[in-house]
């Protein structure tokens, strides 16, 4: 099955289709948003993604009055969240700035406003955050769009996958295996899950990583997640949550680079005798 996302396809043929995951790293300046959009641009991804939220809505109602030490000072986790949301006025200069760079970007909606809101930004596609699985109203909001959906799956039982696909269009979804630990052990990883995910919905599957560094991505990638998404910042030690567990520019670049490699080596699964493997063969193979 291929599921098309803009311009490019997400199915078991298709190249690898990277997603950086801005998130939150923009820690609220848009001059940091634009810059990784380049990032993204010029390491060769397909899209960049953001998360929209209504903090008001979306901020668990035990958290709302946490103190949180910021760089702006000490303040309430709700008014944190509100300091670092993007609002109308950003997402038009984000939304200019992947088209010049011939990048697709989108987001992940916490909540009902949220859907409206990048429905209004006529973005090409949605990605369910692990901690939305068991958001029913959400997800039904989103699959009444009728765009195409990652659905990432970390932090979430068969059982509760199984209700989220059946909520969703199949046809236009793809299945993101994740570990919601920031950062990643490997032995969390459990990257055998893809097979399982593909042998049990039938639709394409992707990995969305948290881990530090890049050889259990490009695994992913080498037992057959279609789509690779991975958090990136500008600075690893950067204030914030995410960023350990985020790749810098080198590092993505990296990865791109080392996927497009292992796509190139899996081949087609036919034995083959290569042209360049004839010269060695008589020189070598004493009984012919």
């Amino acid at each position: 099955m291929n599921v098309r996302f803009g311009d490019s396809v997400v199915g078991e043929f298709s190249p690898t289709y990277f997603i950086a995951e801005a998130g939150i790293n923009h820690n609220g300046s848009l001059d940091t948003a634009l810059d990784l959009v380049d990032v993204a641009a010029d390491s060769g991804c397909q899209a960049i993604k953001f998360q929209k939220r209504t903090p008001s809505i979306s901020t668990p109602d035990s958290q709302k009055n946490v103190i949180r030490e910021t760089p702006w000072g000490s303040m309430t986790y709700l008014d944190y969240k509100k300091r670092i949301e993007f609002g109308r006025e950003e997402y038009s200069v984000i939304a200019k700035k992947a088209k010049e760079r011939s990048i697709s970007w989108f987001a992940s909606p916490w909540d009902l406003p949220s859907v409206d809101f990048l429905e209004e930004m006529d973005v090409f596609s949605y990605k369910i955050a692990s901690a939305s699985v068991t958001d029913l109203e959400l997800l039904k909001a989103i699959r009444s769009t009728g765009k195409p959906v990652f659905l990432s799956t970390g932090m979430s039982t068969l059982d509760e996958i199984d209700g989220a696909v059946s909520l969703l269009d199949e046809e236009n979804l793809v299945l993101m295996h994740a570990t919601s630990t920031y950062p990643l052990e490997p032995s969390e990883a459990n990257l055998k899950m893809i097979d399982t995910l593909k042998t049990r919905y039938n639709v394409p599957v992707g990995y969305s990583g948290h881990e530090k560094g890049l050889q259990i991505s490009v695994a992913a990638a080498a037992l057959g997640a279609r789509a690779i998404e991975r958090h990136i910042t500008l600075d690893r030690t950067m204030w914030g949550t995410d960023h350990s567990a985020s790749l810098e520019p080198k590092a993505l670049r990296t990865l791109v680079r080392d996927v497009r490699i292992i796509e190139n080596a899996l081949g087609d699964g036919i034995k083959t005798v290569y042209e360049s493997e004839l010269g060695p063969r008589d020189k070598l193979r004493r009984i012919k």
